[in-house]
């Protein structure tokens, strides 16, 4: 990697980049001072260009994202190297790969559950996510040592946590750890927000017999004309107001 305008202590630390899509985006900026989401889906083939930025940003290497005109008059994303002197080395060899005995103690100790939605899942339907999202934290040394660092996800909890926690302030402004640990998707069971919102959630899911029961609300619901996660909370509401 050449550039006049990076020092050369940042360049040796660049080139240690293994990831594929990051050294793509750091090499363009490298050579034009920034990379457009148009660019990485037309020159480079990426039809999901937010991911190839944040692979970079995963591989400890700060980023700014600001608006561009593409080609044909549309606002679209652009990306430039942020303050490069807060590079995070701990990230530089981008994510670790969870080893199997990882996966079997998650799976184990969560009673084969998936950890937001509390449904059951074959192990290999469930994917082994961090609490604190690596953008914010990265992976400590030793990382595997400590089962309290992460969790077991199906595919839905994990998008709907990947969404919600990309699109929180913290993510983009403090990256505080401190403020992760007291959100939903880091603790379902005792958090104080989601994403920095106060909001409070509860994911059900019925299994089995339970079926039964869920198609009845189900009809309930639609005879009384109201959505069915509202009908719930009006049923569980006037439960406890009775008592």
């Amino acid at each position: 990697m050449k550039s006049n305008k990076v020092p050369d202590e940042i360049l040796k630390i660049l080139d240690t980049i293994t990831n594929k899509r990051a050294k793509v985006v750091i090499q363009h900026i490298l050579d034009k001072g920034f990379i457009t989401t148009e660019q990485l889906e037309k020159d480079y083939g990426y039809n999901h260009p937010p991911r190839a930025a944040r692979d970079v940003r995963e591989s400890g290497i700060p980023l700014e994202t600001y608006r561009v005109k593409s080609s044909d008059g549309r606002n679209i994303a652009a990306y430039k190297f942020g303050d490069l002197t807060k590079i995070k080395k701990g990230k530089l060899h981008g994510r670790q790969i969870f080893s199997t005995a990882l996966k079997k103690k998650l799976y184990k100790d969560g009673a084969e559950k998936c950890y937001i939605c509390s449904g059951h899942f074959e192990k290999r339907y469930l994917q082994v996510d961090h609490r604190v999202p690596y953008e914010i934290s990265g992976d400590p040394l030793n990382a595997e040592q400590n089962l309290l660092d992460f969790m077991l996800l199906c595919g839905s909890c994990n998008r709907a946590k990947s969404w919600s926690c990309e699109h929180c302030p913290n993510w983009s402004d403090k990256k505080s750890s401190k403020i992760c640990k007291t959100c939903y998707w880091a603790n379902p069971t005792d958090y104080v927000h989601i994403a920095l919102k106060e909001i409070r959630r509860l994911d059900l899911q019925w299994e089995g017999d339970e079926i039964k029961i869920y198609e009845k609300l189900k009809l309930y619901a639609k005879k009384y004309e109201i959505d069915l996660p509202d009908f719930v909370k009006k049923i569980v509401a006037r439960v406890l107001n009775n008592k």
